[in-house]
């Protein structure tokens, strides 16, 4: 489905947008697909839960059209959500592209394993959603990808790894 042409906001209101939503606090994930168009993953806070009622519970993903991920993980119809804990914000690091490790090598240093997609699932993960691409829309500039869970993973011995003020926070109780 293409969206329309949407006008750019001026300036000062995009500027405005970016500065008050980096107040809000947001889990830290990787999401990850391979396939015939190959493997490649990436750092991700636009995510929500859409439906525990589905015939499969539904999540949803938005991504940058421009980015290396789309492309691949559309024509793969695949994918993994990978929530990380406190102790994993070197695996958000990398997925961001702030590491020096080469991207042949991002998946090669940590336990991953594929579920019922075949998509990488990392196994230290806080909890990790297996899906199959289910609905997408280009929204602006962005694809929001709504996913078909088919399998979950989750452990509860780490607190999840969030980004708020444009840095990783901690909860607190």
């Amino acid at each position: 489905m293409m969206a329309a042409p949407i006008a750019e906001a001026e300036p000062s209101t995009r500027q405005a947008f970016l500065e008050a939503m980096a107040q809000m606090a947001t889990s830290v994930s990787i999401v990850a697909t391979d396939g015939p168009a190959g493997r490649d993953g990436v750092v991700v806070s636009a995510l929500a839960s859409v439906s525990a009622d589905a015939p499969r519970p539904l999540l949803l993903i938005c991504l940058h059209q421009a980015g290396r991920v789309p492309e691949k993980l559309l024509a793969n119809g695949v994918f993994s959500v990978n929530l990380l804990g406190e102790q994993q914000r070197h695996l958000a690091d990398r997925f961001a592209g702030r590491s020096a490790l080469p991207r042949e090598h991002w998946f090669a240093e940590e336990s991953w394993t594929r579920r019922d997609t075949g998509a990488p699932v990392l196994t230290p993960a806080l909890a990790s959603f297996d899906c199959s691409v289910s609905q997408t829309s280009l929204v602006g500039t962005h694809f929001v990808i709504f996913g078909a869970v088919c399998a979950i993973h989750s452990r509860a011995d780490d607190g999840p790894l969030v980004h708020a003020q444009r840095r990783y926070r901690r909860l607190h109780d």
